[in-house]
Parts: C-alpha cells; sequence; structure tokens
C-alpha cells in the first residue's frame, strides 16, 4: 500500500476527545483527564496471534468493530503520570520508547511516568517482531504512534477534579487457566501465604477505578483483568471482548470502560468449555462483573501520587538455547513440528539465530510503579503467568495492587518452571517466535521479587 493510500484509509481517524483545557484547575487534590484516538486499521495491513507462513498472511478484510487508543492522564500537585490502553497485539520497547519522547516534549509528563499497554488483542496488527505470527506495517505503526500521542495530550487538557473509587467482583466463567484440565487450577480465593508457583492458578478478580468528576465532566472507568484477547481468529478487525463488553457498559450505563490487561500467560476467555474462548460466554460472564464493579465501587482516599521506575535484566538460559542450535545443526529434518512449528519456521529461526551472541545473557527492560493513595499499579512488559501477578498483588505494600502486563514493550511468556520441564508452548515455542532465547525457568520468581521492591519504593 503507498503511504498516500495509506494516510487516505485513516482519514477521519483523528476523533480524539477531551478538549478542554485544565491549565486553570486546582492544583492541589486528584485530578483525572481522559483522551481517546481512533486506531482503526486499513484493510489489508497483516493481523497478528497465529501461526501463518509466508503467502498465508491473516489480513483485515474487514471491521467488526473500530478500534482505538484511550489515554488516561492523573494528576496530583506538580505531579503526573499518563496510561495508555490501546488495541493491539502488542506494542516494542522502541515504540514505547518514541511515544514516551514525544509525549513527554508535549505535555511535560517525564518520559518515565507515560505507561503505553497492549490489551494482546489477536484481532488487531502487531508493533513487536513476530516470527510468522503477524507482520508490522510501518505507515500503521507511525500513525497509531502519533495517534496515542494526541490522546496523552488530549486527556491532559482533559484534566478535571476527580474522586476515585475502587470496585471489585469476581468474573466467575469469565476466564480459565488453559495449561491445565477444567477445576485443576485454583482460583485467587485460595490465595493466601503459602501458596507457591509449584499449582497452576486463576485470577478471577476484577478491579474496576472509577474517576467521578466535578462539574459536567464525564465520569471515567478503567478496569483490570486477566485474559488473553482471542475469541476471534478471522479477517476481521476489531477489539474482540474488551470491545463488546464496553459496548455493554455503555449501552447500560452511559460510561466507556477501558481494559489494562493483567496476568495472561496461562490464560484464555470464557469458563473452558471453549479452549480459545467462545466470545458471548466471555461477555456475558464479564460484563455484570464489570457492571457491579462500578456500581458497587466505594471512594478511596488519594493523598498522593507516586511514580517509580527500575531496570530489571530478564536471565536467558544460553545453555538452553545452545542446545536448540546444536539440535537444529545436527539434522534440521528432525526439527519440523512440535517445539518447532514446521520446517519453515524452524529454518528462518536458524538463519537468524545461528550467529547470535552467547555473551549476551539477559534482556533489559523497565518495570514501573504508580501509587495512587493505597491503590498500586505494577506496569511490565511480559504475559506473566497467573501465580506471579498473584504473588505480587499479596506481597505488595499496598493495600490493592493492579499488575498490569504487556506493558511499555512485550517480552513473550514469562511461565514457571514448570513450564520449561513440560515443555510447554510458552517456555519452549514463544520464544523462537519472539525471536530471543529462553528465559531461566527462574525469571519470573526473580521479576515478581523485583516488582514487589519497586512498589515497596512508591511508600517513601
Amino acid at each position: 500500500m503507498q503511504r498516500r493510500q495509506f494516510l487516505s484509509a485513516m482519514v477521519g481517524g483523528m476523533a480524539v476527545l477531551g478538549t478542554t483545557s485544565a491549565r486553570g484547575a486546582a492544583a492541589e487534590g486528584l485530578r483525572a483527564g481522559e483522551g481517546v484516538a481512533d486506531i482503526t486499521p486499513p484493510l489489508g495491513i497483516e493481523l497478528a496471534g497465529f501461526h501463518k507462513p509466508p503467502g498465508q498472511e491473516r489480513r483485515v478484510k474487514g471491521i467488526r468493530q473500530p478500534a482505538a487508543v484511550r489515554a488516561l492522564v492523573l494528576a496530583f500537585g506538580p505531579t503526573q503520570a499518563a496510561i495508555c490502553s490501546l488495541d493491539v497485539l502488542g506494542v516494542s520497547h522502541e515504540m514505547t520508547a518514541r511515544i514516551q519522547q514525544s509525549a513527554a516534549g508535549r505535555t511535560g509528563i517525564p518520559a518515565e511516568n507515560i505507561h503505553v499497554v497492549a490489551t494482546h488483542d489477536h484481532s488487531m496488527p502487531t508493533f513487536l517482531t513476530l516470527r510468522q505470527w503477524g507482520g508490522m506495517s510501518p505507515e500503521y505503526m507511525a500513525t497509531v504512534e502519533q495517534r496515542t500521542v494526541e490522546a496523552i495530550v488530549a486527556a491532559q487538557a482533559d484534566l478535571a477534579p476527580a474522586e476515585m473509587s475502587l470496585g471489585k467482583c469476581r468474573a466467575t466463567g469469565g476466564s480459565h487457566n488453559r495449561t491445565v484440565k477444567p477445576g485443576v487450577a485454583r482460583t485467587d480465593a485460595e490465595f493466601g501465604p503459602e501458596s507457591t508457583d509449584a499449582e497452576r492458578w486463576l485470577d478471577t478478580m476484577l478491579h474496576a477505578l472509577v474517576f467521578r468528576r466535578a462539574g459536567k465532566k464525564p465520569d471515567l472507568v478503567w478496569y483490570h483483568f486477566s485474559a488473553h484477547v482471542v475469541c476471534y481468529a478471522d479477517q476481521q478487525a476489531g477489539p474482540d471482548w474488551p470491545g463488546e463488553v464496553a459496548r455493554e457498559i455503555q449501552s447500560e450505563l452511559g460510561l466507556r470502560p477501558s481494559l489494562l490487561q493483567g496476568h495472561l500467560g496461562d490464560v484464555n476467555p470464557g469458563d473452558g468449555s471453549d479452549w480459545r474462548g467462545e466470545i458471548r460466554q466471555t461477555v456475558a460472564a464479564v460484563t455484570p462483573a464489570l457492571k457491579q464493579a462500578i456500581t458497587e465501587a466505594a471512594p478511596v482516599t488519594v493523598d498522593c501520587l507516586r511514580a517509580r521506575s527500575a531496570p530489571f535484566n530478564v536471565p536467558f538460559d544460553m545453555e538452553r538455547f545452545g542446545q536448540w542450535i546444536d539440535e537444529y545443526r545436527r539434522d534440521p529434518s528432525k526439527c519440523a513440528s512440535g517445539p518447532w512449528v514446521d520446517a519453515g519456521f524452524a529454518a528462518d529461526w536458524y538463519a537468524g539465530n545461528e550467529h547470535r551472541d552467547h555473551n549476551v545473557k539477559s534482556l533489559p527492560i523497565t518495570l514501573g510503579a504508580i501509587r495512587l493513595g493505597p491503590v498500586g499499579m505494577l506496569f511490565h512488559p511480559g504475559e506473566l503467568y497467573s501465580f506471579y501477578g498473584l504473588a505480587i498483588r499479596r506481597d505488595s505494600p499496598l493495600k490493592d495492587t493492579l499488575v498490569i502486563g504487556c506493558a511499555d514493550g512485550s517480552i513473550g511468556y514469562v511461565p514457571d518452571p514448570k513450564a520449561y520441564e513440560a515443555g510447554e508452548y510458552s517456555a519452549i515455542v514463544v520464544p523462537k517466535i519472539v525471536d530471543l532465547p529462553p528465559y531461566q525457568p527462574t525469571a519470573a520468581r526473580e521479576m515478581t521479587a523485583a516488582a514487589v521492591e519497586l512498589l515497596k519504593e512508591t511508600m517513601g
């Protein structure tokens, strides 16, 4: 697609909300603002999330529902932070940095206080390297970057005094642990001080942050739930189940909720009767839980807004990586299925990795944290298994903590040691898809500990 044609296809997409200036708003107390921009993809570009060999790419043939980037700007005194939710599969660290720097230049919000979160939508394109799981459109990426920055600018302009309420409700049947048989995974209701990653878990809790704003400003809803966004696998683009949930909540309550993805590594939507997740059943479970969380949300006292970030090095298992290289080199014909996907995928992986530097033993990432009074948010770029999200929440010094994944980049799955022992897809195949060596089996434990320490830093 030519650039002029591409831009023409996106004309009219800059429907950004939130245009009222907040320069004169009170400097003390919590303020909140929201901006929204359309990022519906043009026809013809690739969708991501499923294996499609060269020549069989999955491309946008129609639009099921418009897609958007939604930005929330929070302010308390001189401190400001921005959180963006994008209806896309994932964003790279490089794309995140460009958005952060551009938005910081236009708003004055520190780049490290700006968080870019993907919903991990398998009915939308990707903005990170994926081997045969979806290609990138540079033109569409540039447009989404611009729209994201504009949404942040609009959200800042929309700032108004707000009271924050927190609501919680278990969305039973809205998600299932896809790595074990039904009924095997234990739930958040059973999670306690003695719980370990020796078992598989499922977090059914939905958290809703409701910002009730002064004057005629509309109230804002941002909610946290853990489940892959993967109900559809066709060639229709759109936000999948979060879009359907939002449509129903908007119809019933007049509010348009925004999703912050959670610890989805071992979790699919729905009750498990359909392994991938059936859309109607998923929406029928999540919508009433979100509605209850919103209507029963209780005010919390926000006496501070603190933002922190810290580097973390995700450790690679270079010994296992070396074994993969040796295995393919010895006999490529035996690397044509299972953990190798197919012969073409395996050959492409080997060509791209046979000369990888084995002295690079970790992947540098950034963890982020925001404290809003008694509520914490932890941002990380992984698809954590459920146990680790629950463990961060349990061990956090804050009363309630939202553990937000697919944020500020994407590093694929961060599973438990059992996944490596069993040779699960998350541990053995996905590293080849995202073109990284496998992580150490204890990487998720180390990331969890670092996340808790970062949350502790918000207390001082």
